[in-house]
């Protein structure tokens, strides 16, 4: 049910990938044509050049040890060098089952405005609350009207208690307020809204500084984990948004968001493979249980 569902949503991403690979294997080519078509192929579905690049040259190196250059040996092997793209590991990223979390953590969510972020932060809640944990909100995004109203019916919604400021109060000073509500009142998790920023405001990314700073130094001891949310619509966009958010925040993972709008799907791929950085949950619809733990195997057996 779950596969064929990010089948579904991932169905223009997957037509317009399939219409031109099947062009490359329209004709009688070399293998060396074939790859250097593929190679055009990724980069034509957004897949970015140093990524599709990446790909082929393993491709080709693996091709190289194998008799069998049918072209469905050359697409299982193309999905294999895929996958592996996908199936990034880093101090960061424990791969751990959602079921298995035991710990207690700080989740801190960033991104920019329009992409998702306080339906992702109410689905994650849920995803927690199933598990039997006790989970808190603090609601730091001051900036933006209606940011905090929303996220306190998600909090209703999931059953999940909130912090709030005053608006236009120091999101920094809400988080600290979270932070000591999490720790005297023995909180599992902490989800703290962001406000939605662009990467290139630098008042505002100071501010995600300043809250990372508070959360550090007043419980260092529980795991913090920073869940960027992206909006797959946005394309090679979206590698660049992510790369401005990790040079501040170290972000840890990402929650991709609006895979059934377009079919650029392919930029998961760029950000995994030129950032180290993973995805962890992709969104599969509007439903708060439409968010899944992501599945490399499954995303790209989706789109291949």
């Amino acid at each position: 049910m779950i596969f064929s569902k990010i089948k579904e949503n991932l169905k223009k991403t997957k037509e317009a990938f399939d219409v031109k690979l099947s062009n490359v294997f329209a004709s009688n080519k070399d293998i060396n044509e074939i790859i250097d078509d593929i190679e055009e192929t990724l980069i034509l579905s957004d897949v970015g050049v140093n990524t599709s690049t990446k790909i082929c040259e393993s491709l080709r190196q693996n091709l190289k040890k194998q008799v069998d250059k049918s072209e469905q040996a050359i697409k299982d092997l193309l999905k294999k060098e895929m996958e592996n793209i996908l199936n990034v590991e880093n101090e960061n990223n424990e791969n751990e089952k959602l079921e298995n979390i035991s710990s207690k953590r700080i989740i801190l969510v960033v991104g920019v405005n329009g992409v998702g972020k306080t339906t992702s932060i109410g689905k994650l809640a849920n995803l927690y609350k199933k598990q039997g944990k006790k989970v808190l909100f603090a609601a730091a995004d001051t900036f933006r009207a209606g940011a905090v109203e929303q996220l306190n019916i998600w909090a209703s919604r999931t059953d999940s208690d909130i912090c709030i400021g005053k608006e236009m109060q120091d999101p920094a000073s809400v988080v600290y307020d979270a932070v000591k509500k999490f720790k005297d009142e023995n909180y599992d998790i902490l989800i703290c809204d962001t406000a939605g920023r662009l990467h290139n405001k630098k008042n505002l990314m100071d501010e995600l500084d300043k809250i990372n700073r508070i959360i550090d130094k007043n419980i260092s001891d529980i795991k913090k984990e920073v869940l960027m949310v992206l909006d797959s619509t946005t394309g090679q966009n979206g590698a660049i948004q992510v790369k401005s958010f990790y040079e501040r925040t170290n972000v840890d993972g990402i929650i991709l968001t609006k895979l059934d709008s377009t079919a650029k799907g392919g930029v998961v791929f760029s950000i995994v493979s030129e950032l180290n950085i993973p995805i962890k949950y992709i969104g599969i619809g509007e439903k708060i249980d439409d968010i899944e733990l992501f599945n490399a195997k499954e995303f790209v057996d989706a789109i291949v």
